[in-house]
């Protein structure tokens, strides 16, 4: 009988093909069209947990698109580990950017190039075959296990928490782990204790019932575009500093120790601004790089149209205008709060010659931090510091996952979030890649995290959930 590590080793061909047989299906959960494609990344997925050894595989409907489940429940005495995933993609747009289609996997120089080989279809997978390992030379796992992966992510977990609620007893665990995040750098690996929060608003700015002949009313009629403009900058200085009141009441002030944490972690501006394009960096003085991406609250403005903008001109003040905004917000912003300061304030700002709606797009996110001293964080670091050979840095993230939020406050269990993929993978944009050596190590890890997290036991307080007669 051969053991885990070396089944991983041998497989390693198979685990490829069986990722990029994954990759080809084109699940962008945003895109109507794309519906049955969504649906079949789901059914594909749980052929897999069924075919690796998982029980209890299955495609559960929510108001939206499905999520994935699977268990193995057949360690009593030891803990449950809810592993969640991501199979939906971001929309390719772009196209032409890309050097290569986006649905059909391309290897080149160690890297796997397609949407959805870092986020996240290629950690789902990593994660899989880790199981994989463990069922085809143990027959067992060394803990229960129940797998979820979501299918709308990429648009906010719209529905997600509404399934959580609905399947809470299905889905109660001691201990949740997430991969859906970064490493540092190559051979440096993460554990990610804090995310920022979403929060996401549509602007539209209105004059009059028509587009205007600006000959006859330029200089009369208001014109939504330039009030548009003139919020907007309202909102926030050239620094980079949103000039909202009350926008940053309740940021947690980075301690000592983590500005040092985060000083240890490499960043180079140079090869930033080489790999992205950038002419230079941006943001609020007096932090740094990292501390504004991981531990600032910011303001974006997501996009603006309105007016004519087909080819050649038409002299006309455009009826309406419109921009869509996003806030990341961070431990211990209060959403609510936040929206209501972005409202009173763009109410007062605004230009009185026009009428302005803010209009709130569900399904965001709110911030989320975890000590960094729990047992369950331990057991990670032990897992990552055997495979890698170095200490695991601790980091925050700059995105957001509504999921990580909604597990740890609905299943009052704590998260890990344990990511395997490079930093510049190119997430959400042309050419997201995922680095295959990142990606083998990531499997051990995988591999051995399911015997660290089964070290540290059941929590005192909680007993270790018994299989319901439909999980067994």
């Amino acid at each position: 009988m051969i053991a885990p590590e070396e089944f991983l080793e041998d497989s390693r061909e198979q685990g490829l093909t069986e990722l990029e047989d994954f990759l080809r299906i084109p699940s962008i959960s945003s895109q109507p069209e794309r519906a049955d494609d969504v649906r079949r990344a789901a059914g594909h997925l749980a052929e897999q947990y069924q075919r690796i050894g998982l029980q209890n595989a299955q495609v559960i409907e929510t108001a939206g698109h499905p999520v994935v489940y699977a268990d193995w429940l057949k360690a009593p005495g030891k803990p449950t580990v809810l592993l969640y995933g991501h199979y939906d993609v971001q929309p390719v747009d772009p196209l032409d950017l890309w050097t290569s289609p986006p649905f059909e996997p391309r290897q080149q120089d160690g890297l796997l190039f397609g949407r959805g080989t870092s986020d996240d279809k290629g950690q789902i997978a990593l994660h899989w075959q880790a199981i994989h390992a463990w069922l085809r030379t143990t027959g067992e796992l060394p803990l229960n296990l129940k797998v979820i992966a979501e299918g709308e992510e990429e648009i906010g977990s719209p529905n997600f928490e509404e399934f959580v609620r609905a399947h809470r007893d299905r889905l109660t665990s001691d201990y949740c782990v997430i991969s859906d995040t970064a490493m540092v750098a190559k051979g440096i690996p993460a554990i990610t204790y804090a995310l920022r929060g979403l929060i996401y608003f549509e602007l539209r700015v209105e004059a009059a019932d028509s587009d205007l002949h600006s000959g006859n009313l330029g200089g009369i009629a208001p014109n939504p575009a330039q009030a548009l403009a003139e919020i907007l900058v309202q909102l926030k200085d050239p620094a980079g500093h949103v000039l909202v009141p009350g926008f940053y009441d309740g940021v947690r002030p980075l301690s000592d120790d983590e500005r040092r944490q985060f000083a240890r972690i490499p960043f180079d501006e140079v090869e930033m601004k080489r790999i992205y394009g950038l002419r230079a960096l941006h943001g609020e003085p007096g932090f740094t790089p990292t501390e504004r991406n991981w531990a600032r609250p910011t303001l974006d403005v997501n996009g603006i149209w309105g007016g004519y903008q087909g080819p050649g001109k038409k002299t006309i003040i455009p009826a309406w205008a419109a921009a869509k905004f996003s806030c990341r917000l961070v431990p211990d912003q209060d959403p609510i709060a936040v929206s209501e300061a972005l409202r009173r304030h763009i109410d007062e700002v605004a230009p009185k010659t026009v009428r302005v709606t803010v209009t709130e797009l569900s399904g965001q996110g709110d911030p989320w931090i975890t000590p960094v001293d729990h047992p369950l964080i331990a057991a990670g670091q032990r897992a990552l510091r055997n495979v890698y050979g170095t200490e695991p840095a601790l980091i925050r993230a700059g995105g957001s996952i509504g999921a990580v939020d909604v597990m740890g406050r609905l299943l009052e269990a704590p998260c890990l979030l344990v990511g395997f993929v490079l930093p510049d993978c190119f997430a959400h944009a042309p050419n997201e890649r995922l680095d295959l050596d990142s990606f083998f190590l990531g499997r051990k890890a995988a591999l051995h995290l399911w015997e660290e997290i089964a070290a540290i036991g059941i929590p005192a307080t909680q007993t270790s959930p018994a299989p319901s007669p439909r999980h067994q």
